[in-house]
């Protein structure tokens, strides 16, 4: 458990570490974006928020991360954070790579329903990308860009894509390096 004394809030802050230190900042969290309701399930809460950095939510909350951790200091009287780069969290909505050809979506998941049952579909992604043949695609839909999940696909060498089809349906497209 965080010290309130010692955790600065940054892009890189933990939610589950943040709402540790600061549990007034639910509904801050909440009010910036409406992804963020689920963080009242428990379940949610015990597993995605414990490795979810306030940039991966901002991400999938469609909000900028720098105007996030600047509300959530202000609220709790920290200094004005202090940024040298853009904010990047925006959802990539440019034309499809090269390699995103629906004819080889092999595999497909809506992790919608799983999602408002309040669970982690993370576990299913990685087992379907683990049988994913060279070449095949494995399709991905969620009420929101799926940030955590990106990054951990990335790290293990994934080309990963999504698009943005409406404000609560993302596709994300994954295929092996």
């Amino acid at each position: 458990m965080s010290d309130k004394k010692t955790l600065l809030i940054t892009p890189q802050t933990r939610v589950g570490e943040l709402l540790d230190a600061y549990p007034e900042l639910e509904p801050v969290l909440i009010e910036a974006a409406p992804p963020f309701k689920k963080l009242r399930n428990p379940v949610l809460r015990r597993t995605v928020a414990r490795v979810t950095s306030l940039s991966q939510a901002a991400r999938v909350g469609n909000v900028s991360v720098i105007d996030l951790v600047q509300q959530l200091r202000r609220t709790i009287g920290q200094p004005e954070f202090v940024h040298e780069s853009s904010d990047k969290a925006a959802v990539d909505t440019g034309a499809a790579p090269a390699w995103v050809d629906m004819i080889r979506v092999a595999r497909v998941l809506d992790a919608r329903p799983l999602i408002d049952a309040g669970q982690q579909p993370l576990g299913q992604v990685m087992r379907e990308l683990s049988e994913l043949e060279p070449g095949q695609i494995f399709e991905l839909i969620t009420p929101f860009e799926p940030a955590p999940l990106i990054d951990k696909a990335t790290a293990r060498g994934y080309r990963v894509w999504t698009l943005a089809r409406s404000r609560d349906e993302y596709r994300t497209y994954f295929t092996s390096g």
